[in-house]
């Protein structure tokens, strides 16, 4: 049943181990405690067959010794049992980040990115893109920017050559900025190993491999200016959180898809910019209004908690 949302707060984060979705319920469970004094326990989410044995027994093994939660967080479908067998055996409100494989009634709060067309629902919050943890930093150095390389794709044609030129161009159009350019698991190897001859001084290349944990959040930190290749669809929503002015290198389109349409929605809101879109030289611009859905959402779920709670108790 719903129950009042309690100061202070205390939540379970549910994890299954996968970066991106580590990354989502970090990011909300940290807005969520900016909103409301409190802590985040996190516990791994047991397999989904023992997960459904525990939701049906009643059980949840691992937060036995945890204080009861107010608020469950899980991304991933494997979590979905796990999430539902932690409510029913501690309570809590189960809140999950993304559509769910399960119908959507069993959970408490399900948001759902808007490119996966989601139901209009009492229980549902819809979201520009996916939620990550990075930290908006209002107060940039123009000097410093990123470029941000994905690869290979399902959704997209990965194209070495077409990449550097828009690389060399941006970098030989702006020699005030110090450009550094990472790579991501997916980048084929032959893409560093087609570099130009002489590239510009100013453009820094530092492969993925060379980069450690918390790399990516550290330099969105100071950078005004960050390029990302369309395919890497998380970079683009980690860069528009920290408050950078994004810029997209385009890539050419396999099929049309879900991940596309996130992508086309950004551009024509004036989120992002398109690189055939701009004036050589010209530095990327925001559009001034903050981008950081974990903050959005974060009292939306806190004031829905509370009214299913004051709904309940009136019943």
């Amino acid at each position: 049943m719903p129950r009042d949302i309690p100061c202070p707060l205390v939540i379970w984060r549910l994890s299954d181990g996968k970066p991106g979705h580590e990354k989502q319920t970090q990011g909300l469970a940290r807005a969520l405690l900016k909103n409301r004094s409190g802590v985040c326990h996190t516990l791994t989410a047991p397999a989904p067959l023992p997960s459904l044995a525990h939701w049906l027994t009643g059980r949840f093994p691992p937060g036995r010794s945890l204080p009861a939660p107010d608020i469950i967080l899980a991304a991933g479908h494997t979590t979905h049992f796990a999430l539902l067998a932690a409510r029913r055996a501690r309570g809590g409100e189960a809140v999950l980040l993304m559509r769910p494989s399960l119908p959507l009634f069993l959970f408490d709060l399900c948001l759902i990115p808007e490119h996966d067309s989601p139901p209009r629902r009492d229980n549902v919050i819809p979201l520009r893109g996916v939620l990550n943890d990075v930290a908006t930093i209002p107060d940039k150095d123009p000097g410093q920017g990123l470029m941000l390389i994905g690869g290979v794709s399902a959704h997209y044609r990965w194209d070495d050559q077409a990449v550097w030129r828009a690389i060399e161009t941006i970098a030989r159009s702006q020699p005030g900025v110090t450009w550094r350019l990472t790579t991501s698991r997916r980048t084929p190897e032959s893409f560093l190993k087609s570099a130009p001859a002489g590239l510009p001084v100013n453009l820094c290349l530092i492969p993925h491999m060379q980069t450690g944990p918390g790399w990516l959040e550290s330099a969105l930190t100071d950078c005004a200016q960050a390029w990302v290749t369309e395919d890497s669809v998380s970079m683009l929503y980690e860069a528009l959180t920290a408050g950078a002015a994004v810029g997209l290198l385009r890539l050419p389109a396999l099929r049309s898809s879900r991940v596309r349409r996130g992508v086309e929605s950004l551009l024509a809101e004036g989120w992002i910019t398109a690189y055939d879109d701009r004036r050589a030289g010209d530095p990327l611009t925001t559009t001034g209004l903050r981008f950081n859905e974990a903050e959005r959402v974060a009292p939306l779920i806190l004031d829905k908690l509370s009214a299913a709670a004051r709904d309940c108790h009136k019943g």
